[in-house]
């Protein structure tokens, strides 16, 4: 009361400590750094790839060897200031692999000689051509320099030799900028053409010849790689598929976003469908390298290693496609795939294996005629077609009325009120009578497939509903029976899916023998037929 008649105060109090607690903690949980974690993420990133550690320290080393030339008094009364590109060279040219700074220090190269020997020309121009007339012209010269130089590094021949056309462009702008206002051009632009042969000649040699990276090695361990992690996903796909009994089925929503952080495998062949950036960028790098290592013969294929990377990026296609149906909504009955378990994980097995010893042989660099695992990889796949072909009628909804499957389907779906129906529709007393010989057949069948049907806990349209959900439902009208049954038959068909990818993959491995066969002659691998 406030002291006025007719009048009431009402105070609230709000938990504004709480309030305000919550909304100060939460940011600052989350801007704190963690050292600890830093550490952690940093260590895992190194020893995923210690390369990194390495190129990273060469690059250091070469950009104190270069600035010795102007810490030291000698080179720099040579060369002075201009002794500035030669870092510039090392920090741009300096690339991960060796084939790579070899390409970027061929673009760099050219691309400075041009640039050079252009500017070198159109100053000379310039200057005889008289004071008035020398800034229209050099600058009428920039502008020619960069519309040409940024168009042609467009055109798709050229886009491989876009840095030098980039270079072309700096280069000229800065030497002939530099040598108007500086006096004495040509002297200049000669200056910075030896700082940048020096730069360039000191990150070669580093590269080289301190613990080199040969992008050729790694695009062949990558290829391997790509061939263990398609056969590890294969058969963690198929044997998850196998023995999921659906009693923890995900929502489709998460299973989305879900990074399957139980399936590592899975994760591998995600990577191997996205490597086809890599493999191009690791061919055209290796191109540029001389004979190495295991790689001693001029003029290597690894355009091949490309060839075969594609084929086997499309087998990886059939094995993501194979682990959309392990996760996806409609599942086939887990008895089902059960009766075609033996099959289906002989023919993964056979598929794995084959896999398995292309890597090897890969890494060898050996070659043996695959002419025993082809045919039981060819055999354990027909054995599967003939198993389908031969429990087809289990794939569908139409066979024999007798069938005990579709009575007990027939009995699930006119569950509801005999009573209710009888007052909507106006079909004759024959067919409900009918329909109620069919409810009362099979009493215990029913229950039955109730019971597996309430374990399983599938899903049988879009959106999210359960077969439950249309049995336990008093107001189904006669238009919902065909629309149930249809989706009945195709929890099944989900495994005539499943094991239709499975055998277009081992068709496809046909094609990946194929192209490990081509490699193996392009790169003389050693030959032998193994039993």
């Amino acid at each position: 009361m406030n002291g006025k008649k007719g009048s009431i105060r009402i105070d609230i109090c709000l938990p504004s400590n709480n309030l305000a607690s919550e909304g100060v903690k939460k940011p600052i949980t989350q801007e704190v750094p963690n050292p600890r974690k830093w550490l952690h993420d940093v260590w895992e990133f190194t020893r995923q790839d210690t390369n990194r550690v390495t190129f990273a320290l060469k690059v250091g080393l070469a950009c104190l060897l270069v600035s010795l030339l102007i810490l030291l008094r000698a080179p720099y009364d040579i060369f002075g200031t201009n002794i500035i590109w030669s870092i510039l060279t090392v920090a741009i040219m300096f690339e991960y692999t060796v084939g790579a700074t070899f390409n970027r220090g061929f673009n760099r190269a050219i691309g400075s000689v041009l640039a050079g020997v252009f500017a070198i020309v159109v100053i000379e121009v310039a200057m005889s051509s008289g004071p008035i007339a020398e800034p229209y012209i050099i600058g009428f010269s920039i502008f020619l320099v960069g519309a040409v130089t940024s168009f042609l590094k467009l055109w798709p021949l050229l886009v491989p030799y876009e840095y030098g056309f980039r270079v072309i462009l700096f280069t000229f702008c800065l030497i002939i900028v530099s040598g108007y206002r500086m006096g004495n051009p040509i002297r200049t632009a000669m200056d910075r053409l030896y700082s940048i042969a020096i730069g360039g000649l000191v990150a070669v040699l580093v590269n080289v010849f301190i613990c080199p990276i040969w992008a050729g090695e790694q695009l062949h361990k990558e290829l391997v790689s790509n061939f263990n992690s398609l056969a590890d996903s294969l058969e963690e796909c198929v044997n998850k598929y196998l023995s999921d009994h659906g009693s923890e089925h995900p929502d489709f929503s998460k299973a989305v976003v879900d990074d399957f952080p139980d399936e590592p495998a899975f994760r591998k062949c995600r990577a191997t469908v996205n490597s086809s950036a890599k493999h191009d960028l690791l061919a055209n790098s290796a191109k540029w390298e001389p004979p190495h290592g295991r790689f001693k013969h001029f003029f290597y294929p690894w355009a091949e290693y490309v060839k075969v990377g594609n084929v086997l990026r499309h087998c990886a296609y059939e094995v993501m496609a194979l682990h959309g149906c392990v996760h996806s909504e409609i599942q086939a009955p887990y008895n089902l795939r059960c009766a075609f378990q033996s099959e289906i994980l002989d023919a993964t097995n056979q598929a794995a294996e084959l896999l398995h010893s292309l890597a090897k042989d890969v890494n060898n660099m050996n070659w043996s005629l695959q002419t025993s695992l082809l045919k039981h990889v060819h055999i354990s796949t027909e054995r599967l077609q003939h198993s389908v072909d031969l429990h087809s009628y289990l794939f569908t909804a139409s066979h024999e009325d007798n069938s005990a499957k579709q009575q007990v389907k027939a009995s699930r779906v006119v569950s509801f009120n005999l009573k209710d129906f009888t007052k909507q529709s106006d079909e004759p007393e024959s067919k409900i009578t009918g329909n109620t010989t069919i409810t009362s057949a099979v009493p215990m069948q029913a229950e039955c497939y109730h019971e597996i049907t309430k374990r399983q806990q599938r899903r049988l349209s879009w959106p999210s509903r359960e077969v439950d959900d249309f049995g336990d439902d008093g107001n189904v009208v006669s238009e919902m029976v065909p629309r149930m049954r249809a989706l009945e038959s195709t929890t099944a068909l989900s495994l005539a899916t499943f094991t239709s990818l499975l055998i277009e993959f081992v068709a496809r491995l046909d094609h990946l023998v194929e192209a490990v066969e081509k490699l193996a002659k392009m790169a003389r691998f050693k030959q032998h037929i193994a039993n």
